[in-house]
């Protein structure tokens, strides 16, 4: 479940910048040169806090920090970085799921589909996109419009962010596990380029649904799990509690998950995370997307699935000494 939630080990930094920001208000011209440079020290001394803080940052802080409501969400990264785009809807068996976004863009001259969840900007909102945990006939619309992507030869872009596919009893009727399976065999078999990119919360086979591809990108201060801390904490230890040690163990962080080789690249947001400077994030991402795709094209259809194949089947492989 998406909420706004109060970011405790930052409220000593912010609540002294807003202190700061009333000083210069009270006193706007008659401040003297003297006070004026101890007031931009203490501003840099507070800066300066701030990246240690954003450089230390739990497991479970990363993931409460993406599951803010300011956080950018799919549509708002593809209307920074598309030239032109539009949505389009519908799985072509009744349904339109708004949890899961999807439609046709131009980055870089270049035109591709995109997908990715979408979760609501207040509760109503929520509501409406049920807190971005797409539905059977989610699933399903993206597929049907990788498909297209296929047929006419356009890359296919997807933005993951779901604590998890819907769990609903009315979602497995309609066969939620069949449509996630399909989807993941199908983006195998597509000989256009596809990349991911972990964008917030990527949870469980919800995420995987749309997180095939030849590379997998991830946001700086975004997770990628098998379960929610809080959900593992439950069916481990019967106590939801123990999240913090359940994070901990999960290896949920983009650096974990580098030298994992679950994500080939991590984008750099800005501090604060992307919800602190949006169009600035966005920036850094469509550059990021570009260049990839550039590359990416240079390969044959086949030789993109061979590698695709490689990079998945390389998951999860050890070796004892």
């Amino acid at each position: 479940m998406r909420k706004t939630l109060s970011l405790n080990f930052l409220k000593p930094v912010i609540e002294f910048e807003y202190r700061l920001q009333q000083f210069e208000k009270m006193f706007p011209y008659s401040l003297s040169f003297k006070i004026q440079y101890q007031i931009d020290e203490l501003k840099s001394s507070a800066y300066e806090l701030k990246k240690d803080i954003f450089k230390s940052l739990t497991p479970l802080q990363r993931l409460h920090l993406v599951r803010q409501s300011d956080r950018p969400t799919t549509l708002d990264y593809i209307a920074f970085i598309m030239d032109e785009w539009i949505e389009l809807h519908g799985d072509r068996g009744g349904a339109d799921d708004p949890a899961l976004v999807g439609g046709i863009g131009s980055l870089g001259g270049q035109t591709v589909v995109f997908i990715g969840h979408q979760r609501g900007k207040d509760t109503k909102d929520n509501v409406i996109r049920n807190f971005g945990m797409a539905s059977p006939g989610g699933y399903r619309k993206a597929l049907r419009l990788m498909k297209h992507a296929n047929r006419f030869n356009f890359p296919i872009l997807t933005f993951i962010d779901t604590p998890g596919a819907w769990a609903g009893v009315e979602a497995e009727k309609l066969g939620q596990a069949e449509a996630i399976a399909v989807n993941l065999k199908d983006m195998f078999s597509f000989e256009v380029p596809i990349i991911c990119t972990i964008i917030g919360e990527g949870g469980s086979g919800g995420a995987l649904g749309i997180g095939v591809g030849d590379k997998v990108l991830m946001l700086e201060y975004a997770v990628y799990t098998v379960a929610t801390p809080e959900a593992c904490a439950a069916i481990l230890w019967k106590d939801s509690t123990k999240s913090l040690i359940a994070a901990e163990s999960l290896k949920i962080t983009s650096h974990d998950l580098k030298v994992l080789g679950i994500i080939d690249d991590i984008i750099q947001e800005p501090l604060g995370g992307s919800q602190a400077d949006p169009y600035l994030a966005s920036c850094v991402l469509k550059s990021k997307l570009m260049y990839d795709l550039k590359n990416l094209l240079k390969l044959s259809g086949n030789q993109r699935k061979k590698l695709r194949y490689q990079r998945f089947r390389k998951i999860g492989t050890f070796y004892e000494i």
